[in-house]
């Protein structure tokens, strides 16, 4: 990861500042933080990624991510997409959550986000319009799927194999044999570094790989056999017990229950 820096936040008048950065697939703007600024991530097309520390949200158009100041973060793209980031100063915005929060964005939300960025605002007419954004933002009962990242580098020679490739069918066994460690040493580890076990890394891992081509649109059954998974009911099992609902409830905001988080078929 980049050495954190302080993101520089486009002028502009009013509380809110609407800032948009062109991402094609796979990059990733470098770790950095906005100190005196609120930010809130969205994109119209595409879908983002963004990672504060080992934690990671998934954001397809129906959502954005509230960050608030001096929160150090990395954002990317799955695919190509457009950052569109409104940044609220922190002393004049009346909202002042303190913790990385989704919020959904419905049509009204987003048409706000294009009026805002317009060069020829009035100045009246914006504050109104920033008004009634701070209205529409309200977080969503969604937990993100952590996929706590391992110091040892035995630990993480086997996550790094699996992050390359989630599919990657090898058991517990086969992983310690790659490594040269034992089993038990292998599975003490795991839990030493990363607060999990082997198989409930890898479930979260694999769940957390999927999000991004779901939001895309691509089927269960695509996504689960890219993770991995046999079948698609194995891998909507594994989701429920992790989330606590299905994939397209968890990605339209609609959490209906609390996760069990214990390993399941694969």
């Amino acid at each position: 990861m980049s050495e954190a820096v302080s993101g520089a936040v486009p002028p502009g008048v009013g509380t809110i500042v609407v800032g948009n950065f062109p991402l094609s697939s796979g990059q990733w703007i470098p770790a950095h933080s906005h100190p005196q600024h609120h930010q809130l991530a969205w994109t119209r097309r595409g879908v983002l990624g963004v990672a504060v520390g080992d934690t990671y949200w998934v954001l397809p158009p129906t959502r954005a991510l509230w960050l608030p100041a001096g929160v150090v973060h990395r954002t990317g793209a799955t695919r190509d997409a457009v950052l569109h980031s409104l940044y609220l100063e922190q002393d004049r915005c009346r909202l002042d959550w303190r913790e990385p929060t989704p919020v959904g964005v419905d049509g009204l939300l987003a048409h706000l986000i294009d009026h805002l960025n317009r060069k020829d605002l009035a100045d009246d007419a914006r504050l109104r319009a920033e008004a009634v954004v701070l209205d529409l933002l309200h977080p969503l009962p969604i937990t993100p799927i952590d996929v706590p990242q391992p110091v040892d580098e035995r630990v993480r020679a086997v996550a790094d194999a699996l992050l390359a490739d989630p599919a990657d069918p090898r058991n517990l066994d086969a992983h310690a044999r790659a490594i040269g460690v034992s089993r038990r040493t292998l599975t003490r580890l795991f839990v030493h570094d990363t607060g999990m076990s082997f198989d409930r890394w890898r479930m979260h891992m694999r769940l957390r790989a999927a999000l991004p081509l779901l939001a895309e649109g691509q089927s269960v059954s695509n996504a689960a056999r890219s993770v991995g998974y046999a079948t698609p009911s194995a891998f909507l099992a594994a989701f429920r017990r992790v989330v606590g609902t299905s994939p397209r409830h968890y990605l339209n905001g609609n959490v209906i229950s609390k996760a069990h988080d214990t390993p399941s078929p694969q």
